[in-house]
């Protein structure tokens, strides 16, 4: 067992030098031993970790060949230590580096990439793409070659110094609906045949993918809550539906509902045996927890809310080109599915919801992201919050009178 200076164990194979870092030495199954420093414990048995499972499952990284170009180095770390992020992500880390950064690094041996050259692909979507995807490329490269340094393929990261230009963005390009724009929402709404589950995120802040793999085991009726474990959404790509776990660890909740979301379930599930199925609900998709990492079931003939033509469920483009027709009808300005849910924070804020409830209700990690993504106090809220302080002061002067 390697000790620290104090005296403590730090486990097989590591050592605290006199400086304070520390020292991992490691022999593989072929007798060749490797080393290497590292500033932090963590960092040190991470790479530990690392190196014995890759040795242990006979992975090749080619990791000590100087050719390795930025193409091989993707695909290792694609295939191999991504291990737990949700598909989502990956698909996205795939999609930015196939489309935007592939064509100008790809064949480049990693260890001669230079920041010039990552500057000139953002440079290179500029013109044509929208911050928020430029910033999905630069995080993309960001996390690659961070794994490249830190496992010694190359000695330093090529996206130092570099920043996107574009900004993001603002708060005020966030869309969402006024309380006028969504009284004029609901009433034409209503002649919908989507129009339980509008009012259902109105009412209680779901995502899209939320909302499509709700399934009736997850609706208390005696507790009157909704539990939001699994999500559901079509792949194009793939012409196949696929379940999953909720964004994050912090998107499992429970939400309580009010008595209009609570009503609109219970409608829904009195008309849940004489509703139109398609066969494909027989079928039971396979997932794996995010929490436990058991594999988990979604049985579809369970989803609360499926199309009344098809008998499947709606996809969640459908949604959004629904909602733009009911938009356009009701003379409004257009949104998105995602914007219902800003809605609903912005509602919660403006009838006094505390942020931390908020918090836990939208499933947010950080309360930061609450405050600065969701919440948008309208041009009415802001007038009603001067006024209660204008007559907060009106009181005291009252009161020092008297």
């Amino acid at each position: 067992m390697g000790k620290s200076l104090k005296g403590k164990d730090l486990g097989k194979g590591i050592t605290q030098r006199k400086d304070g870092r520390y020292l991992v030495r490691f022999v593989k199954k072929s007798g060749k031993r490797v080393g290497k420093y590292f500033d932090s414990l963590p960092q040190a048995r991470n790479w530990l970790a690392d190196a014995q499972y890759e040795d242990r499952h006979n992975i090749e990284t080619g990791l000590t060949d100087n050719d390795l170009t930025v193409n091989q180095w993707f695909n290792y770390w694609i295939k191999n230590m991504l291990v737990g992020l949700s598909p989502n992500t990956i698909r996205n880390y795939k999609e930015r580096y196939r489309i935007n950064v592939k064509s100008v690094i790809g064949k480049k041996k990693i260890k001669e990439v230079k920041p010039m050259h990552c500057k000139k692909i953002l440079n290179k979507m500029e013109p044509k793409y929208a911050a928020s995807t430029i910033a999905q490329t630069y995080i993309t490269m960001g996390t690659m070659f961070k794994s490249a340094l830190m496992n010694d393929v190359i000695e330093k990261h090529p996206l130092d110094g570099v920043r996107c230009n574009k900004p993001l963005k603002v708060r005020k390009d966030i869309k969402f609906f006024t309380v006028d724009e969504q009284k004029k929402f609901i009433d034409t709404a209503k002649r919908s045949h989507n129009y339980r589950q509008y009012v259902l995120i109105l009412e209680t802040g779901l995502r899209t993918g939320e909302l499509i793999g709700l399934t009736w085991d997850s609706i208390s009726w005696d507790k009157r809550t909704l539990t939001v474990n699994k999500t559901l959404e079509y792949r194009h790509s793939t012409g196949i539906w696929r379940a999953g776990s909720p964004k994050t660890i912090s998107s499992y909740r429970t939400i309580p509902l009010t008595t209009k979301a609570y009503d609109i379930l219970l409608d829904v599930f009195s008309e849940r045996e004489t509703r139109k199925k398609s066969i494909q609900l027989k079928k039971i998709l396979i997932y794996t927890d995010r929490i436990t990492g058991k594999e988990m079931q979604l049985n579809m003939q369970d989803l609360v809310f499926i199309n009344f033509r098809t008998g499947m469920p709606n996809k969640n483009s459908s949604y959004n080109t629904h909602l733009y027709k009911l938009c356009d009808e009701a003379g409004i300005h257009r949104i998105c599915m995602h914007a219902l849910r800003h809605t609903y924070a912005t509602r919660a804020i403006e009838r006094g919801m505390h942020p931390k409830a908020l918090q836990k209700i939208l499933g947010h990690a950080s309360i930061k992201t609450t405050m600065d993504q969701y919440v948008h106090s309208g041009e009415d809220f802001l007038r009603q919050s001067v006024n209660i302080f204008e007559q907060g002061a009106i009181n005291i002067n009252k009161i020092k009178m008297e």
